[in-house]
């Protein structure tokens, strides 16, 4: 297979998958709060929940992660050596196969029933991928770490902002 193919194929399952995450932890958000819930409606919208968390896991998050990794190594014999910019990025992938198992691990906690994280705590993780995503695409765009670096330092002064709006947010919902 060329190389423009691959990289197209690679380009929309990493598309596909970053849906997947953005949208999975939504729906952890959804399930944390159904804990303040009455009965019945508390064990309907969970198991509603459930249902879609699992659809979307395993029908398109996992297997986009699955393909967007095998495209990306099949990708890699197009670039030796391996340059730097390169490097960076595969160590930002392997931060976000992280995030990935750790929502794998909330996903098996809302499928058992449990709720261990606040919503709170979940919009906030919510965050997390959006900067994953953000330093890649600087990375391969630029293909310069430093404009990544500054790239990243943006967001970071974007998420605090967004985690003191969440905060506002969560205060005029109590109020």
């Amino acid at each position: 297979m060329s190389y423009s193919y691959l990289k197209s194929l690679h380009i929309i399952f990493v598309v596909t998958w970053f849906a997947g995450l953005f949208y999975i932890v939504r729906l952890f958000v959804y399930y944390a709060e159904t804990a303040a819930k009455p009965e019945p409606e508390k064990t309907i919208l969970q198991r509603q929940f459930a249902l879609m968390q699992k659809r979307l896991w395993y029908g398109i998050t996992w297997p986009s992660a699955v393909i967007t990794v095998i495209m990306g190594l099949s990708l890699l014999h197009y670039y030796t050596p391996i340059p730097t910019w390169l490097w960076i990025k595969l160590g930002f992938v392997a931060g976000l196969l992280a995030y990935h198992l750790y929502c794998h691990r909330i996903f098996k906690q809302h499928q058992r029933g449990e709720i261990k994280q606040s919503s709170t705590t979940l919009r906030i993780w919510n965050e997390v991928a959006t900067l994953f995503l953000v330093s890649i695409v600087f990375l391969v765009v630029l293909k310069n770490g430093l404009s990544a670096t500054w790239g990243v330092l943006g967001f970071v002064g974007l998420s605090v902002l967004l985690m003191a709006a969440i905060m506002v947010y969560k205060k005029l919902r109590k109020a």
